[in-house]
């Protein structure tokens, strides 16, 4: 069993740690302002929309017993704080765990 254990986080840490190589690598190729690499992180932010949306509008597990209005409202509120604080994702994240509890207990 335990030598179950010790290949499968090997062949894990492998495989993250090979990934990672090959993107430093191949990161010196590309350009930031190139139309991929705009069109990459395009997707990769309307991806973390669909799935913040997703979580709003169908939430699983305990989310799901919070009150819709009450996710809209630490939504809108933790996107104020974002773009009051530079793009920051410290604060709001860190906020809408609180505003979250909070509202849940008063609703």
């Amino acid at each position: 069993m335990s030598n179950n254990i010790l290949l499968a986080i090997l062949v894990t840490s492998l495989a993250t740690y090979l990934s990672r190589f090959l993107g430093v690598i191949s990161s010196e190729k590309i350009k930031e302002t190139s139309k991929i690499f705009r069109w990459f992180n395009c997707l990769a932010y309307s991806t973390l929309a669909a799935l913040i949306t997703r979580i709003m509008i169908f939430p699983v597990g305990t989310l799901s017993g919070a009150d819709h209005l009450s996710r809209i409202v630490v939504v809108t509120i933790s996107l104020f704080i974002f773009f009051i604080s530079k793009r920051n994702l410290v604060y709001p994240t860190a906020l809408s765990v609180f505003l979250l509890a909070i509202l849940n207990n008063v609703f």
